[in-house]
């Protein structure tokens, strides 16, 4: 029986350190949502796609080409989904800027593996596309489904429910928010659903109006509004965000289907 004040002892995990013995150097790179979930469908030889490095003008491209065999998306209900996800996707890397980082595997309960130094930080971008798109308002609409119904009861409820004035998940959600400041940064995927949703809406937006629609904080909105839209300086329009013009015109192709 231990002593009061006494802390349990942590368990101790063996580490394997083949990779980093081996000088072994990866990249760490960020992949969309649905691109992980078809990975996890891999076969038993674990081969998901190719990728593919040519030089243009001095400078490297990278692209993945995801395998075809894992490009059929299912619903939550399990059956086979209207859209197949994007095959052809472009790897945009850029360097670690002087951190040490190491990439850290499991390759069974209680057996980590230290598998490499990574050298490059990227993030792999699916190319524009209609299909893109349709898979995108898929997500859109999927989010936008109730997370609970209103039923109708057959019978009388005899059980007695007692009055909460706070529920715990309300709780829970005020103390992360007082933890991380006011709004806590979102996957990137989860913001450009919002903006995305948005945008069908309304053409124009003011960056206060986008703000309260994704409850992110304007630093990290601004670098994605970037990527997806232009700031208007000048005309009727001043001060407000618009979607650039290719994603106006995918948005308006996959809406019209």
């Amino acid at each position: 029986m231990a002593s009061r004040g006494s802390r349990p002892k942590p368990q101790s995990i063996p580490l394997s350190l083949e990779g980093i013995q081996q000088n072994q150097r990866v990249w760490l790179v960020k992949l969309p949502k649905y691109l992980s979930q078809q990975w996890s469908e891999a076969s038993g030889s674990g081969e998901v796609g190719k990728l593919q490095i040519a030089k243009n003008q001095g400078k490297s491209e990278i692209s993945f080409i995801l395998n075809k065999e894992l490009t059929d998306i299912r619903g939550t209900d399990g059956q086979p989904a209207p859209v197949v996800a994007p095959r052809e996707h472009q790897l945009v890397l850029q360097g670690v800027r002087g951190q040490v980082l190491t990439a850290l595997t499991e390759r069974a309960p209680d057996q980590l593996s230290l598998e490499g130094t990574v050298v490059h930080r990227g993030e792999c971008r699916p190319a524009l596309s209609e299909n893109y798109m349709r898979l995108k308002r898929r997500q859109i609409e999927e989010s936008s489904k109730p997370a609970r119904t209103v039923q109708k009861l057959e019978k009388v409820v005899t059980t007695n429910y007692k009055p909460v004035a706070n529920h715990q998940y309300n709780i829970e959600y005020e103390k992360k928010k007082k933890e991380n400041g006011k709004r806590v940064k979102a996957d990137k995927d989860q913001v450009l659903t919002l903006l995305f949703a948005a945008f069908e809406k309304h053409q124009y937006y003011n960056i206060k109006d986008l703000v309260g629609i994704t409850m992110q904080p304007v630093v990290y909105l601004k670098e994605i509004l970037n990527e997806i839209g232009v700031r208007n300086v000048k005309g009727p329009h001043k001060n407000t965000w618009e979607l650039k013009a290719e994603y106006r015109y995918y948005l308006a192709a996959a809406k019209s289907e």
